[in-house]
């Protein structure tokens, strides 16, 4: 502001400098064409005039071409007032003098050179700057005293402002500072200015509502990792513990070791299974693209459940014939995730097949039994999620949640159809970076990355 004011200042003072100025010469050109008139005329002389005679006119002298006083108005000096330089210029075309010492004052002169009475001459009049000194000098010292009251009026009033326009970050600032990690339902204060102010706490609470329910989900998560890491762990202690509690028989032996073998591989599933989540989660689960026949795939997997599937008295059956571009490992381990849900909550003959749609390719899962229960769509490929609460049935509950991983990493989705059935779908053509693309697209369309939690547990 006080740049601001200064250079304000100075280009007041300018113009008003220059524009009186300008005015005092106009004044002094036609006042020099009345005289040169008066001369033309060679009745009377400057002394008898009355062309300079009110107050204020100021005064007129006629020099020869020698620079000689020819004529001159009543109380001027015998003398010239031009010196040899400026009446030698004078002789040729008219001249301006800026400031002349004139009897202790400052004078503007105009010379302007005619052609009076069968001779050349050259007129001069002048004004007193005394006037014209006396505005500038005002304002200067107008502009001295109330620049500084202007400054100190303008910083008040920029401060009074700045303060009421930050008010609002400050109070988002101080609820800010209370808000922890057991506080997070809380929100900050916004405004309803629908200004950049409004706007940041918008964010900030929308910020701070997705932190929420990361934070939940991220407790959640591990709340059910340690009740499903838990209940292997205890068998293995019951079983130890059981086999230590006085000498047993090689057959007890050998059936409390498989027993502790089969927990053992459950904790091994269990921590492979969130170790793929949790690479998901980063965005960093390893793709190895190759053009895959999708029967050769399926096939693969049904031989794998086919001794379970027999046992349980039921079928695999395997059907349709596309080719897709696929990690195969990944697909085949989605596909197997199925394929055990519908061993073990299905019911009946278990169906995979393959089909192209559009430029997606859909595998399928489907059984003959009652389907998923009601209202479990929803929350189907969440993480521990199952379809019964009591947690009474084997397994983690995240075999959906790696079928949904798979093929959001490459590129596709996972849905739940009608009844008892799961499709993977899948681009029809990718390259090894347009997983990633897509992966990233699906993220930005989710507006949220999910929690870290997997790769913590793990």
């Amino acid at each position: 502001m006080a740049v601001v004011f200064a250079v304000a200042g100075l280009l007041l003072y300018q113009h008003l400098q220059s524009s009186l100025d300008r005015t005092l010469d106009q004044s002094l050109r036609a006042r020099a064409t009345d005289v040169a008139a008066l001369v033309s005329q060679a009745d009377h002389g400057l002394s008898e005039s009355r062309v300079l005679a009110n107050e204020g006119r100021g005064f007129a002298q006629i020099l020869d071409r020698q620079g000689r006083v020819f004529d001159q108005t009543p109380g001027l000096r015998r003398s010239p007032l031009l010196s040899p330089q400026v009446l030698a210029r004078a002789r040729q075309s008219p001249v301006f003098v800026q400031r002349a010492p004139l009897d202790g004052e400052s004078a503007r002169l105009f010379a302007n050179p005619v052609n009076a009475q069968g001779r050349r001459l050259i007129v001069v009049v002048g004004a007193s700057l005394e006037t014209r000194d006396d505005a500038l000098v005002t304002l200067r010292n107008e502009l001295v005293v109330g620049g500084p009251a202007a400054l100190l009026l303008a910083s008040l009033l920029g401060y009074l402002v700045a303060g009421a326009a930050l008010r609002p970050v400050e109070r988002m600032r101080a609820r800010a500072a209370e808000i922890s990690a057991n506080r997070l339902d809380e929100r900050l204060p916004v405004v309803r200015s629908r200004d950049e102010v409004s706007r940041l706490g918008e964010t900030l609470n929308a910020m701070l509502a997705r932190l929420e329910t990361s934070l939940e989900r991220e407790r959640s998560f591990v709340a059910d990792a340690s009740h499903e890491l838990r209940t292997p762990l205890a068998h293995l202690q019951a079983e130890v513990e059981l086999a230590l509690e006085r000498p047993r028989e090689r057959a007890e032996l050998e059936d409390a070791l498989r027993t502790v073998a089969g927990e053992t591989d459950r904790l091994s599933q269990l921590a492979a299974d969130l170790l793929l989540l949790a690479r998901a989660d980063e965005g960093g689960l390893p793709l190895r693209l190759d053009e895959v026949v999708a029967r050769e795939v399926m096939n693969g997997v049904a031989i794998r459940y086919a001794r379970r599937a027999a046992d349980a008295g039921r079928a695999i059956e395997v059907g349709g014939d596309v080719t897709v571009h696929v990690d195969r490992l990944r697909i085949e381990q989605a596909l197997g995730n199925l394929i055990d849900n519908a061993l073990r909550h299905g019911a009946g003959t278990i169906s995979v097949s393959a089909r192209a749609e559009e430029d997606l390719v859909v595998l399928e899962v489907r059984d003959e039994g009652g389907g998923f229960p009601e209202g479990f769509e929803r929350r189907a490929f969440e993480r521990f999620s199952r379809g019964e609460e009591s947690r009474t049935s084997p397994g983690a509950g995240l075999g959906l949640s790696i079928v949904a991983a798979v093929s959001e990493a490459h590129g596709g989705t996972a849905t739940i159809g009608h009844g008892a059935s799961v499709s993977i779908s899948l681009p029809g053509r990718q390259d090894a970076g347009g997983a990633d693309v897509l992966r990233a697209n699906r993220q930005r369309r989710d507006g949220r990355a999910r929690p870290a939690a997997a790769a913590r547990a793990s």
